[in-house]
């Protein structure tokens, strides 16, 4: 196995139980809100996001390549997905406001943070 192989591995290895803390973690802190003139604002949701990329460009710089970054975010997506379809009594995940912000953005932030750790790649 070659040097970069077992990084990549490694990376993979890395970005598994990463992906699974960033989805539970980002789960129980979507619903929090704080009430301006009347108004629910998901700040939590917002928090989850900021935890999902700064986790994500942990992996990338720390693995030089965006393998890992791409992993956790697709099992961090796909954990979300699958605790947001659950039953109505079992479901962690609702279609509100907070729910929407949270399924969504981890798309568009792993989106992101692929093209900004694309810097840290390694190259040859």
């Amino acid at each position: 196995m070659t040097k970069r192989a077992a990084g990549r591995a490694g990376g993979i290895a890395a970005a598994l139980p990463a992906a699974l803390f960033v989805a539970l973690a980002g789960t129980v802190l979507h619903r929090q809100d704080v009430q301006v003139a009347g108004i629910a604002l998901p700040w939590g949701a917002a928090a989850a996001l900021v935890l999902l990329a700064s986790v994500e460009l942990l992996l990338g710089a720390a693995f030089r390549s965006i393998v890992p970054t791409a992993v956790c975010g697709a099992g961090c997506y796909a954990l979300t997905g699958w605790w947001a379809t659950l039953e109505p009594g079992r479901r962690l995940i609702l279609g509100d406001l907070a729910g929407n912000l949270w399924i969504l953005g981890i798309a568009v932030v792993t989106v992101v943070m692929l093209t900004w750790c694309r810097r840290y790649a390694r190259r040859g």
